[in-house]
């Protein structure tokens, strides 16, 4: 699981809106330990930094992030889902700073424009996979 995860390039966030209503969206993401660490990017267009994500998990910390592969050979596929708590790193703090490292190291669209909004720091608590 683990190592599908990390390699995997993109994922899908699930959040709960302060509305109770859910959230999905898809992000960049990197694993390390028992962690997952996606930021608040400026690469793609976006009006504000200020996503509903970020307002999501500090009202509804409880998070999912679901990885996975498809296939037209079925017998490939998989998927990962890591639930948890999320928390906020914000730009400026050790726990910002390394993981943008992780992400820059990851991403190479990051390189040249490292994210400049806050991470979300996901402490994964259950780990589910198929098969």
């Amino acid at each position: 699981m683990r190592d599908r995860v990390a390699a995997a390039r993109v994922g899908r966030l699930a959040t709960t809106t302060r509305q109770g209503r859910p959230h999905v969206v898809p992000c960049c993401f990197v694993l390390r330990g028992d962690q997952i660490f996606t930021a608040i990017d400026d690469v793609k267009a976006k009006r504000t930094l200020a996503l509903r994500r970020v307002d999501n998990v500090e009202s509804h910390p409880e998070v999912a992030l679901l990885v996975d592969h498809y296939d037209e050979d079925w017998s490939a596929l998989w998927w990962v889902r890591m639930d948890g708590s999320a928390a906020l790193a914000a730009p400026g703090s050790a726990a910002h700073e390394s993981a943008i490292d992780l992400l820059v190291e990851k991403y190479e669209q990051y390189r040249s424009r490292p994210p400049p909004g806050p991470v979300i720091v996901l402490s994964i608590e259950q780990w589910r996979a198929w098969p």
